[in-house]
């Protein structure tokens, strides 16, 4: 019993150190989501990057992940291990920080500067992806049988917490300047210098976890602690193909990528959408596109543990992205001017935001073997990244073609496609489930 009570005390420490590089990966990333309006006026930068450029760097943190370093490494994780291939991609992760902030900070011609943050993007990005992976694989190992569900609900949540720490932040350490007054460089730089010092403080975290994770196998006679390896359980490179016949694999993937782009997209450019849409200031745009992580910090594991206690979690999907394609729907269509609308769509984006993962990542280790985990989550996110290499570039270039509410009103109906095919996937999704209940994809998560 005692055993019992401290391996739990244990399983959540573990949580929390895994929390704190997620959430300084999702404030690096998001660093300039809520100052994204002010690429639209290069002239006034003195970094002199323009919304093109903008979104040519964001779409940067995609480019490796979808070249194959995802899938790669995601096959290096499975071969080597959590720890050792972690590690090396947690380090990448912070090489990739300090190389953007350089970038932001060198005082290079505006295509220099933006070439050499297009590269620590990429670095980042890699590093971010992977460490996100055994991040996911590591809570799959450490809480099997006992509210995985809730546990990945909490880690995403703490993880949006960073995205939403840089929504409020980003405009207090780049204020607003009236018009023909001049960011500087160490102005444009400080959210990339606070997100590196966050970076630095998930890289020392991740050590412990290590130190920590080695004991857990040890004791448990788990392949690189004491015990040996079943064949049966070791990696082969055969598994790939198994899982890319993998129906329900494959609609996850397509899932993932169509239903993330809805949003992780979005935010790129969610201000510079809202502002004119709904005639909202700079510091009130702000507050509206903070409600989607807020919301998904309150509801992720909430709904995570709604899973692990009811199942159903392809119908959560299928809502999921139904809530968010009405959110696209109400932000393009919804009566111009009026700030309501802007909340409310907000709200429900929110709301989608934070059922469809809380019902989806749980759900790929029920029809993946464990020794296959690094390698699914891989192809996974490999997919995903391929929407938010390409999305970022085109709706950048309809910012900087267009203007106010022209510009919105395009850039949502790539959004709203988008949505429009998430709700396909998951709709079918959920037949493939009625069809092979034996998955069971729809089961309960607790035991």
């Amino acid at each position: 019993m005692e055993n019992a009570v401290k391996g739990n005390r244990l399983r959540w420490i573990a949580l929390v150190l895994l929390m704190v590089p997620m959430f300084a990966s999702y404030f690096f990333d998001d660093m300039f989501s809520t100052l994204s309006q002010i690429f639209q006026h290069p002239e006034a930068l003195e970094l002199g990057w323009n919304s093109a450029d903008y979104g040519f760097y964001a779409g940067g943190y995609s480019f490796l992940c979808v070249c194959g370093g995802l899938i790669i490494c995601g096959v290096l994780l499975d071969l080597f291990g959590v720890r050792i291939i972690g590690s090396v991609f947690v380090g990448l992760m912070a090489l990739g920080a300090g190389t953007v902030f350089f970038a932001l900070r060198s005082g290079l011609d505006p295509r220099s500067s933006l070439t050499m943050a297009y590269v620590g993007c990429m670095l980042f990005g890699l590093g971010s992806e992977i460490a996100g992976v055994a991040v996911t694989r590591s809570i799959a190992k450490w809480f099997k049988g006992s509210n995985v569900a809730f546990a990945m609900g909490a880690q995403v949540a703490v993880a949006r917490l960073g995205t939403a720490a840089a929504f409020i932040l980003a405009p207090m350490l780049v204020r607003i300047k009236p018009e023909g007054e001049i960011y500087s460089l160490a102005e444009t730089s400080r959210p990339a210098l606070v997100g590196l010092a966050l970076i630095l403080l998930g890289v020392l975290l991740w050590g412990i976890f290590v130190a920590m994770d080695k004991r857990f196998d040890s004791e448990r006679g788990i392949a690189g602690g004491k015990g040996k390896v079943k064949d049966e359980d070791k990696f082969r490179f055969s598994d790939i193909f198994k899982l890319l016949v993998n129906p329900r694999f494959i609609m996850i993937s397509l899932l993932c990528v169509f239903f993330y782009c809805c949003i992780i997209s979005f935010k790129k450019f969610g201000t510079a959408i809202v502002i004119p849409r709904f005639g909202l200031d700079i510091e009130s745009a702000k507050w509206v596109i903070t409600m989607i992580p807020f919301f998904t910090v309150v509801f992720t594991p909430l709904f995570g543990a709604l899973v692990d206690r009811v199942g159903k979690a392809t119908l959560w999907m299928g809502i999921g992205s139904l809530m968010v394609l009405a959110a696209h729907l109400a932000l393009r269509f919804a009566p111009q001017g009026v700030p309501f609308w802007g909340y409310f769509s907000i709200a429900v984006l929110g709301v989608g935001y934070s059922l469809v993962p809380s019902a989806m990542w749980p759900s790929v280790p029920k029809i993946v073997p464990e020794k296959n985990l690094g390698t699914a989550y891989s192809l996974i996110y490999w997919i995903q990244n391929m929407g938010m290499l390409t999305v970022p570039i085109f709706v950048g270039r309809i910012f900087n073609n267009a203007t106010g509410v022209a510009a919105a009103n395009r850039a949502e109906l790539i959004f709203i496609g988008l949505g429009i095919a998430a709700t396909l996937v998951a709709a079918f999704l959920k037949a493939s489930s009625r069809k092979h209940p034996e998955l069971g994809l729809d089961d309960k998560n607790r035991r």
